[in-house]
């Protein structure tokens, strides 16, 4: 244990209704944050999953952990042969992965040649681990296999930026990297009206106006949402993640439609990185949180973790549609934070 440690403010937030191919019912989400005023807006977006009979539907669409080994070639031709021979010997590759590892197994590799060099996208399930080590370890076994048995080639690296690893890129808005999630909920009209004081025609138009076009014009790359960083972060910093993933998780679409005058509105997240197992799960706070979250079952290797990502998307739902709905209305969003901060600042001052 550090000898000291940085206090961070954690609340319980919901229950969230839930249902889906990961869990099913109503989940209370720990958020730990100093922007306190998330709260009490992801709070918003839980109350309205429990008034929709159906609540939030969460889709795990795939799993994936991905590692990038580099190999360097004499040329071009060399490092398309290469590539030819090693997708013929995929079989193989599996095999020597199953030889380290229980949980690790070997699902696709992709290629990229630039010039003489050689990219292999080697792409993992990790059961219920988030899986960066566990990924590097086979990485780094394969590296030294494919080297042994192909004298023409030579170590690059065994993390080439190809992964990638907390970094945004398009190859992981395209391909994923971690659990690829769907969080989608359909909003009555009386229940955009009275809860989130705005019309299903005005969230649609200012996701298309806001995140659509002006992430084009910012130049976002595969993503178009207003706040999935915040979301993420406090969930990660509750449970044990590794926050700098984020940077990617944090890349992900936010989509409305008007049907009729209710709301369907989603958050796709190709890219959560989370665990229930691993580094920062040995604390007595985070072993606590995933009790409560029902993350301790005794389920098959990976749902526990699964579970996980469809309540991070859940609660990532529910923050973007407060502040989406927000944002409709001229000047609530700012009155809202003045609000909560000054309250917080006077109960302290008092205390």
């Amino acid at each position: 244990m550090p000898d000291t440690a940085t206090p961070i403010p954690t609340r319980w937030v919901g229950p969230i209704r839930v249902r889906g191919n990961a869990v099913s019912g109503e989940v209370e989400v720990p958020l730990a944050t100093y922007e306190t005023p998330l709260w009490p807006s992801v709070g918003r977006g839980a109350r309205v999953s429990r008034l929709v009979e159906d609540g939030i539907t969460v889709t795990v669409v795939d799993e994936r952990m991905a590692r990038s080994i580099l190999l360097v070639a004499p040329d071009a031709a060399t490092a398309y042969a290469a590539s030819l021979d090693i997708q013929g010997r995929i079989g193989e590759l599996q095999g020597l992965v199953s030889t380290q590892s229980r949980f690790a197994k070997l699902i696709e590799v992709r290629d990229e040649i630039v010039g003489n060099l050689l990219y292999l996208r080697l792409e993992f399930t990790t059961g219920d681990a988030s899986g960066h080590n566990m990924v590097t370890q086979a990485a780094d076994l394969i590296l030294d296999h494919l080297l042994a048995a192909d004298p023409r080639l030579s170590y690059g690296s065994v993390s080439g930026n190809f992964c990638t690893d907390k970094k945004v890129s398009a190859v992981n808005g395209l391909l994923g990297r971690g659990k690829n999630v769907v969080a989608e909920i359909l909003i009555p009209a009386d229940l955009v009206a009275k809860q989130l004081r705005t019309t299903a025609a005005r969230v649609v138009e200012l996701n298309t106006r806001k995140n659509l076009v002006g992430g084009i014009a910012a130049g976002s790359l595969r993503s178009a949402n207003a706040h999935y960083a915040n979301m993420l972060l406090a969930f990660y910093l509750a449970t044990g993640q590794d926050a700098a993933n984020i940077v990617e998780g944090s890349q992900g679409i936010t989509y409305a439609e008007a049907r009729g005058e209710d709301l369907y509105f989603s958050c796709t997240l190709p890219n959560l990185i989370v665990g229930t197992v691993g580094n920062g799960k040995d604390l007595p706070v985070v072993e606590d949180a995933m009790v409560r979250l029902g993350c301790r079952e005794d389920r098959e290797p990976g749902a526990n973790a699964r579970r996980l990502a469809a309540l991070v998307a859940a609660s990532v739902l529910c923050g973007e549609l407060s502040l989406m709905a927000a944002q409709t209305n001229p000047g609530e969003l700012m009155a809202a934070h003045l609000r909560l901060e000054r309250r917080r600042q006077d109960a302290g001052s008092v205390a």
